[in-house]
This record gives structure tokens, sequence and C-alpha cells, in this order.
């Protein structure tokens, strides 16, 4: 039990970044969906993602992210389950959480003015098929822009961590990646809508920790797009140039997206201001 404590705060230590984001995307969470949606989507989201980390890389079939194998340099400092680093699959918590909310904030009833930007139909647009088809792609999108510079971790603080053997098509990674990034989100959030629409309403109240405050809409905007400047920032730090440019350009119609959404939003009165 003293070797797993050590080892996860080695991992928090060791990947500082991972967690600053983990936790926004826990009050972010909390406040939109309560703490207990959150809790049930945190450990599915991480269950989902080592299960298919775990197929594709450990047991080596490929599915669903393609082959590709882990580079053990950290299991004496940070936590890895069953040959997948904790890191990793738990990234993809926040990741999904955050495709998913900007896809209901894209899909749904905006209502903006200075002082406030509310999305008044999120709990209907959110459970949506379509919604889940959006916020897979806006995940896969997210992947565009990681991949490509984490394949190049020895080159800044994330480290070597893994490799395809065969390469890849898109700046090393393969199209099989991109598609399982797809997979992967697609999968987390219609299992979860299952869960809310049947064995989560046995938890009783989970309304416990929703808040309501000014600019809310925008919070999983901020975190999305955080993510990417992040990610951005390291393609450029460690000298991707190309690769850096080749991603700005991709990101920018997103960005677009995101303006022209705010753009066509109700006007909010001041009335109507979240107090």
């Amino acid at each position: 039990m003293l070797e797993f404590l050590q080892l996860l705060i080695g991992t928090v230590v060791l990947r500082p970044y991972v967690f600053v984001f983990f936790a926004c995307y826990l009050f972010l969470a909390f406040t939109h969906w309560g703490w207990k949606r959150t809790a049930v989507f945190s450990v599915l989201a991480y269950l989902v993602a080592f299960i298919c980390e775990w197929s594709s890389a450990v047991a080596a079939t490929g599915f669903p992210f393609g082959l590709y194998y882990y580079i053990d340099h950290t299991s004496d400092r940070e936590l890895w389950i069953a040959g997948v680093p904790f890191m990793d699959s738990l990234s993809f918590t926040f990741l999904s959480y955050v495709s998913w909310e900007l896809a209901t904030t894209l899909r749904g009833k905006l209502q903006a003015g200075w002082r406030d930007v509310q999305v008044r139909n999120g709990e209907v647009i959110r459970w949506q098929w379509q919604t889940a088809f959006l916020a897979a792609f806006l995940m896969m999108y997210l992947d565009i822009i990681i991949d490509p510079v984490t394949i190049h971790g020895e080159r800044w603080f994330l480290g070597k961590i893994y490799y395809y053997p065969g390469g890849g098509s898109y700046f090393g990674i393969t199209l099989a990646n991109f598609l399982g990034w797809y997979f992967v989100a697609f999968v987390i959030i219609r299992l979860f809508v299952i869960l809310e629409k049947t064995l989560m309403r046995r938890l009783g109240d989970l309304s416990g920790g929703i808040r309501q405050y000014r600019y809310k809409a925008l919070g999983a905007v901020g975190l999305y797009l955080g993510v990417l400047g992040f990610n951005l920032f390291m393609t450029f730090w460690i000298g991707e140039r190309s690769l850096g440019i080749v991603s700005v350009i991709i990101v920018i119609p997103l960005v677009v997206l995101i303006l022209l959404a705010l753009d066509r939003a109700e006007a909010l009165t001041e009335a109507g201001a979240t107090k």
C-alpha cells in the first residue's frame, strides 16, 4: 500500500500538467453534472480507456488504436497498471468530458451577453446520439494535435513512453490511432448515457454539487482549448515547426466555429444573467 501511494504521488510530481487539467475537469464536471455523475463517468472513462490501451499495446491486438508499444522507463517513479501508464488512461476522463461538453455547447441553445454565457437546453442536447457523434469527432480532433507531439516525448518532459513499430503516415502517427480515439470517446459517452438512464437512478438525488455561475458554458470550451494550446506550445517548443504550422491550420476552423456559435447566441438580458 505504501509503495502504491509513493507511485501515485510520483505520478502527480512527474506529470503535474495532467493533474492540473484533471483538477479543472473535476470542478467543471461537479458543477455541471453533480459529484455522483462525475464519479461514475470518471471510473467508466478510465476503465474503457485502460481496456482499449491494454488491448492495443500490451495484448498487442492493435484494437482499437492500432499496434503500438509502451516503453517502461518510469514504472519505478510513477504508477503503471498492467503495463499501461496510469496517467495515460486517466487523461481520457477529461478529454472525453470536454469534447462532450463542447459538442453540447455547439449544438445547444446558447444565450450570451457581456456578463454571462449559458447553454439553456444542455440537459436535452447532451444525451442525444448526434451529440455523441460530434463529441467523438472533437476528441479525435484533439488527438490530431496531441499524439504527433507526444510521440516525441523524449524531447520534452513527457519522456519517450510509446512507439509504433511500423511508424505512422501522419507525422509518425497511424490513422488507426485516430479512429481508435473516436471509438473510445463514443463508447464512453454512450455507455454513460445507458448508465444514466438505468442504474444511476438508484443512487438517489444526482444534483449534489451542481452550481450555477457566470460564463458556465465557457468552462469546458476553455479547458478544451487549453489542452489544444498546451500541445501546440509544446510542438513549437521542441522545434517541430512544420507540424506546428499544420496543427494551427487544423485548429483555426474549430475556433471559428466556436466564435460563430457565440455570435449566433440569443441575447442574454441583464435580468436573465446568472447571479
